[in-house]
Formats: structure tokens, C-alpha cells, sequence
């Protein structure tokens, strides 16, 4: 910060006049103060609130003739309060009431946010190459993610890691590699839920073998769920939960930066400890791995040390994409699982569709593998439907960040503008979908909507996952996981409640994923497949 010393002389001739005088600097502190308060109720009434306000303030206000509509929120914080809670049923009622459905705007504090509910706009956005970046969060960069695939600056080295994710880890060559894993891991949830004689939670079992798959994918670690407890995967899990709470929270200093030095929420105190414990961890097998290469069995930890020239990673940058491999890998797969078999819980007569379905492919003689789920046309169906009705990431998880000034359904957008797609409104809605509501897998079937329809982007009326340049790159080997697991555990029980009834709690709970509320709890009954 630099003094202009040309006009200090305003302030030594005010000395010189006992301008500052106790009386005169009190009024004068009043007077800059009533000032400050006039220009920030003036930018609050700006449509979208104070941080849209303030962009469009004096000569600016003349050029944007079209405001994009949206609430005004609060002075000074905006619209904060939506983004609690089910920020994505919020945002819908309020879209609605503003009638802005097709693009709203809103301000958190000093940030501008666009939000669609509106597919056609959501291509618009997320197809954009204004659209290319992320916004980084102090959460994301205490979390060393600025340097993963995730939320790395569009550019040289965000494409190589992308490359190095699309061909090493989820290319189909590699996905077939490692069927063998997710069968056994798929075997091991039989056993555990075959040995359940009452109520199963079956977030407990989802979540282990989801990490389970994803430690061996990565690091090489093999663990077997019967007999889970070691102190390496219970370390993991542990800073696998605090990370996805951390992002999870929405962090008041990122959007009001005086707040960031008193860190109100401890987001950075939280980030702080828990970094050292990834890089400990995530460290030492690395160093296993350089000690010990391996040319047979080759997990992604392997990968990444063998990668010479431009695309070879130091360390540091190296932990960080194998830290967000486990963190995001396995979060999507189990939520998904536990929504899937609520509906099945649900919908008893649309589970025996599904077990009539695998027992024609099977022939009710062997167990199904997972080559069986391409041609398990209605299991694709329900997994399709439940994404619909239950997206993990309903606001499609992380936002996009404009890195140049566009134009949006015809609305000015400026640089620097966060934009969001919330794809739980899209999937609700009834301008799309016929009774969106109702949990009908047959819709995907019909002859009145696409018999093959894909979630894995190019259709915006249902992509959970993303679009364009920043969509997971997770996503096939994500589904080919959720399906095959499904269909396995579907294949030797019926899954019912715990007490008889007919009645599954799916009230959720938004953190960094949409969640049910109440963890699924199931009585499972094993199946006679015998002729």
C-alpha cells in the first residue's frame, strides 16, 4: 500500500487550522459513515442485490439498460440466507417468484452470482468458454484443490492433468482393468448384509466400500470390508469427512473479505489442521511407491511417478490429485447407492422389475458382472429416474467462474460473475418432465421421450454430473460402480424397512452433496434364486 505524498498538505493545513479537533473528527467520522450508508443502500436496491449494485454503480449503471432480475437480499450481505439449508429448493421458490427461472441474479455479500433453472440457459453456461474457470474458495485452497483437477485455473495445467485423469484412470481400457475389484468389493457387501439378522444402515456399508475401491484404485490398498478396521482406512475416513464438511460450509469470508482475518467460522483453523495430516498420510505412500515401483499392478499413485517431462508433477501437486481422487471418489457413489435402494425400499414393485430383469440376463445360475449391466436396460432406467428426482450435487456441486465479460439469454454478465445450474429445478420441472414429481423409471422407456438417454452431459435436461470442459471426469467409471453394485445387492435380497411399513424418510440434507436426512435403514431378506 502506497502514500500519495502530494497531498498530504491537505492534512497538515487541516492541522494547522485545529481541523482535528475531537468534536470536528467525530463529526467528520458521522459524516463518512452516513455517506458509506447511503452508497450501499443505494447499491441494495439494484435488482440481484448490493455486489451487482456496486458493479453498475455511476457511469457502468448508464450501459446495463437490461438488469438481470433477482432479489435484493439484504444491505451489505445480500442474499446469504439462501445458500443455508436446501439452498437449491430456495433458489428454485425464489426463481419462481421472480419469474426468473430462465436466469436470476443474487449477491452473497461482495460476490455476484447468475443462477439458471432453465436447461436450455444451462448449455448456454456450462458450454461457454467464458465459462471455463471455477471459483476458488479459502476452503478449496486450504485444501490444496487450486492445484487439482477440480478447481486448477483453466489453462496449460489443469488440460495435463485432465489428460493424465482420461487416460490412466477412467478410460474404458482402465475401467475393464479394475472390474475384478469392484466384484470383489461387490461380493464382500453380500456377505455383510447377508450377516445383518436386523436393521442394516446401509450408509455404513456404502461408504467403506466406496473408499474401499477408491484406496485401491489410487493407492494400491486392498482392505476387506468383513474385517475393515485398520488404522490407515479409519485415518483416511476421518480426513475424507472433515474435507467434505469443510467445502460443504459456506464460508462467510469468502464473500465479505473483512471478515477473513477474524475467521469467525475457524474454515481456515480447521483447514490448517487437517492439510499436515493429509500431506503425512498421502506422503509417505508416495514414498512407499518410489521405493517399491510397480510394472504388473499399476495404480494411479504408479501413474503419476512415472510421468516424465511436461506432464511429470512435483510432489506437492501430486498429493493434491490423489488427495481429491479419494475425497471426491467416494462420496458420489455411496450417496447415490443409499438414494437408489430408498426407492427401492419405496417402490417394492419397481425393485421386482429389476430382479425380474437380472435374473432373465443371469439365468438366475451365476452372479451378475458387471459386462451384464449394459444390456439391464430398466436397472439404467431406475438409476436414470433417482438421478433425476435426487441429484447429488443439485446445484451441480461447484459453480463456474466467468474469466471475461459474455452475454447470457441475452443479459450482460460480467467477469467475475459466479455462475450456478440448478439441476434439481431443471429435473422438477413440469415445462420438461411429464408429472416430475412421480418416480417413474419408465419414462426413460417410453416412446414419447429418448429410448437411450444419456446423463453424462449432452442432454441439459438431466446431467447431474456437468457439461462442457468441466464436467466430472469420473462420471462413466462413477455409474458403471452405482449400477453393477445395485444390481448385485438386488440380485440376492429384497430390501424392505425395518418395521414393516411402507413409508421411507427422504428428506435431505444439503452439504457438499444432497444427502437423505435420515440414513436409510433396511431389512434385508435373502432371495431364492434356485430353479
Amino acid at each position: 500500500m502506497t502514500t500519495n505524498t502530494e497531498n498530504l498538505w491537505v492534512f497538515a493545513l487541516a492541522t494547522k487550522c485545529n481541523f482535528f479537533n475531537p468534536i470536528n473528527s467525530m463529526l467528520f467520522a458521522l459524516i463518512l459513515s452516513f455517506v458509506w450508508f447511503i452508497i450501499n443502500m443505494i447499491y441494495w436496491t439494484h435488482p440481484g442485490g448490493p455486489a451487482w449494485g456496486k458493479y453498475n454503480k455511476l457511469t457502468k449503471y448508464l450501459l446495463v439498460k437490461n438488469p438481470i432480475p433477482g432479489p435484493k437480499g439484504f444491505p451489505f450481505i445480500g442474499s446469504m440466507y439462501m445458500m443455508t439449508g436446501l439452498a437449491h429448493q430456495k433458489i428454485a421458490n425464489m426463481a419462481e417468484f421472480f419469474k426468473a427461472k430462465r436466469l436470476m441474479s443474487f449477491s452473497l455479500g461482495e460476490t455476484r452470482f447468475i443462477v439458471t433453472c432453465n436447461h436450455v440457459v444451462a448449455k448456454e453456461i456450462l458450454n461457454s468458454t467464458a465459462f471455463v474457470a471455477r471459483p476458488v474458495n479459502e476452503s478449496a485452497y486450504g485444501l490444496m484443490f487450486d492445484r487439482a483437477i477440480g478447481f486448477a485455473p483453466y489453462g496449460v495445467y489443469w488440460r495435463t492433468l485432465r489428460k493424465i485423469a482420461s487416460t490412466h484412470m477412467f478410460c474404458p481400457k482402465q475401467i475393464k482393468a479394475s472390474e475384478s475389484q469392484r466384484f470383489e468389493i461387490a461380493k464382500q457387501m453380500v456377505a455383510i448384509f447377508n450377516g445383518s439378522e436386523e436393521g442394516l444402515r446401509v450408509r455404513d456399508v456404502v461408504k467403506k466400500a466406496s473408499l474401499n475401491n477408491m484406496m485401491c484404485s489410487v493407492f494400491g490398498r486392498k482392505y476387506s470390508l468383513v474385517d475393515y478396521f485398520n488404522d490407515e482406512t479409519e485415518e483416511v475416513s476421518e480426513l475424507v469427512d472433515e474435507g467434505y464438511d469443510l467445502l460443504g460450509i459456506l464460508n462467510w469470508s469468502d464473500h465479505l473479505p473483512w471478515l477473513a482475518e477474524f475467521d469467525p467460522q475457524k474454515i481456515k483453523y480447521r483447514c490448517e489442521r487437517l492439510v499436515p495430516k493429509v500431506n503425512r498420510l498421502v506422503g509417505r505412500i508416495i514414498d512407499e511407491h518410489r521405493a517399491q515401483p510397480s510394472n504388473v499392478h499399476r495404480d494411479f499413485v504408479d501413474v503419476l511417478l512415472s510421468l516424465q517431462g511436461v506432464e511429470a508433477l512435483s510432489d506437492s501437486d501430486m498429493i493434491a490429485v490423489l488427495w481429491e481422487m479419494i475425497f471426491r471418489g467416494s462420496d458420489t457413489v455411496a450417496i447415490l447407492i443409499e438414494w437408489i435402494l430408498a426407492r427401492m425400499v419405496l417402490h417394492p414393485d419397481v425393485q421386482s422389475k429389476v430382479q425380474e430383469e437380472v435374473d432373465r440376463i443371469t439365468e438366475r445360475s451365476r452372479s451378475v458382472m458387471e459386462s451384464d449391466v449394459t444390456n439391464m436396460v430398466y436397472l439404467q432406467s431406475v438409476v436414470n429416474e433417482v438421478l433425476r428426482l435426487h441429484p447429488p450435487g443439485p446445484l451441480l456441486a461447484w459453480a463456474r467462474l466467468a474469466i471475461e465479460d459474455t452475454t447470457v439469454d441475452g443479459y450482460h454478465v460480467p467477469a467475475g460473475t459466479t455462475a450456478m445450474v440448478n439441476m434439481w429445478a431443471i429435473t422438477r420441472s413440469e415445462e420438461v418432465w411429464n408429472e416430475p414429481l412421480e418416480f417413474k423409471p419408465e419414462r426413460f422407456m417410453n416412446q414419447t421421450e429418448p429410448v437411450i438417454f444419456s446423463v453424462l452431459g449432452s442432454d441439459l435436461r438431466l446431467a447431474p454430473f456437468g457439461s462442457g470442459r468441466r464436467s466430472c471426469p469420473g462420471k462413466t467409471l462413477g455409474l458403471t460402480t452405482v449400477t453393477f453394485w445395485v444390481a448385485s445387492l438386488l440380485q440376492e435380497f429384497e430390501f424392505g424397512t425395518t418395521d414393516g411399513s411402507k413409508t421411507v424418510d427422504l428428506s435431505e440434507v444439503l452439504r457438499l452433496s444432497c444427502e437423505m436426512k435420515t440414513p436409510l435403514m433396511v431389512k434385508v431378506q435373502p432371495r431364492n434364486l434356485t430353479n
